[in-house]
């Protein structure tokens, strides 16, 4: 662990490696259940959730939403299109754009994989984040993140 506190001071390098080795091991290993169980990795699985949480996001909302480019995300959306798990459709709107949409057996697929996915991750964490400092943790986190969105900090260029 490379987070230390002394006194009021924060090592602010060793946070950052901490955060980010925390995600990458969390994602890794419900990575490996998503695979294993419905065959999908957790870039799929978020993708498909945005969608069943947000009907009608366009390509554009979605990278937005997970601060990806847009190409990549467009990409992303081909492949799951190809799957049988989303369809897009004319945005009535905006010509230049298409809403995307779960089929049937994309929200069923989203929906099992949802339980493995909350399970999978209660086992992980809920134990670490008992009591008042897991809830101190996780409002520091949100807020960090709510203030690095607000700012548009580390959104992609192009």
């Amino acid at each position: 662990m490379a987070y230390r506190l002394s006194g009021d001071e924060v090592d602010l390098p060793g946070f950052f490696a901490d955060l980010v080795r925390c995600e990458t091991r969390l994602y890794n290993a419900l990575n490996d259940r998503l695979r294993e169980r419905h065959g999908i990795v957790t870039s799929q699985f978020e993708f498909l959730r945005f969608l069943r949480d947000h009907p009608g996001a366009r390509v554009a909302d979605i990278a937005a939403e997970f601060a990806i480019g847009v190409g990549a995300t467009s990409k992303s959306a081909d492949r799951l299109e190809k799957q049988g798990w989303i369809v897009r459709q004319p945005n009535p709107s905006d010509r230049r754009s298409s809403l995307l949409a779960l089929t049937d057996d994309g929200s069923q697929l989203v929906e099992a994989a949802e339980r493995t996915f909350t399970d999978g991750l209660a086992a992980l964490i809920a134990d670490t984040l008992d009591g008042p400092s897991g809830a101190a943790a996780v409002r520091a986190i949100s807020k960090l993140r709510s203030v690095l969105e607000r700012n548009r900090t580390g959104m992609p260029t192009g």
